[in-house]
């Protein structure tokens, strides 16, 4: 029985390697330089598929791929239909945030009633966080350089993935509220867990494993 593991390429397939070197899985090929988009391992049952980060729920939703790990910024704006998040794995960590350029008086910007033209990847992540706050958001949805928006007055403020903030800095943004914590997940297909748990069991089991060892290196 084939196991499909859908991963995207850069940072969150390097911090996986180790998750599956523990269960015993490792790919034939780096990504970053093969052109092949489907990666066959050591194992002739598993098989990886490389997709674009925002694509991997609905590969796994759909049943295209049983397993695959995503941030949980790209599974709350998929909304998670049709599959397990199974497993925070505490890979890929970093923070969203709005940030807007330096000088800007946010405080004054987002007093309730105010209305704001905010540029994000995240339109759901940015609608809800400024209704909490009672704040008309005017979302510009963009696919590229967040940092750009604000810079030639397409936007007041953005929000986005901050990891060192070097980026931000770089531009003259600076961050002025923190969102939510962002880590990726393992999630798996609904239906795939029950006709395939003999072989997808082994795999969840050896994640979490590494990823309690983590947690109490953590805590030492």
């Amino acid at each position: 029985m084939k196991l499909t593991i859908a991963l995207s390429k850069g940072r969150i397939f390097e911090e996986t390697l180790p998750l599956l070197a523990a269960a015993g899985i490792v790919p034939a090929e780096d990504p970053e330089s093969s052109r092949k988009l489907i990666i066959g391992t050591n194992r002739d049952d598993v098989r990886l598929v490389i997709v674009r980060a925002s694509d991997v729920p609905t590969y796994v939703q759909y049943g295209a791929a049983d397993l695959g790990i995503a941030g949980r910024d790209v599974l709350i704006e998929h909304g998670g239909d049709g599959l397990y998040q199974m497993l925070d794995l505490n890979i890929a960590r970093c923070k969203m945030m709005v940030a807007v350029p330096e000088g800007f008086d946010y405080d004054a910007a987002v007093k309730k009633g105010a209305r704001l033209k905010v540029a994000s990847k995240y339109p759901l992540i940015a609608r809800e966080h400024f209704a909490k706050k009672g704040v008309h958001v005017d979302i510009i949805k963009l696919y590229g350089s967040m940092e750009l928006a604000p810079l030639v007055g397409l936007s007041d403020a953005i929000v986005d993935l901050v990891s060192t903030g070097g980026t931000l800095k770089a531009n003259r943004l600076t961050s002025v509220e923190h969102i939510l914590d962002i880590s990726s997940r393992l999630v798996v297909n609904q239906a795939a867990l029950k006709l395939k748990y003999g072989a997808i069991q082994p795999v969840l089991d050896a994640f979490s494993s590494v990823v309690r060892q983590g947690e109490a290196a953590c805590k030492d």
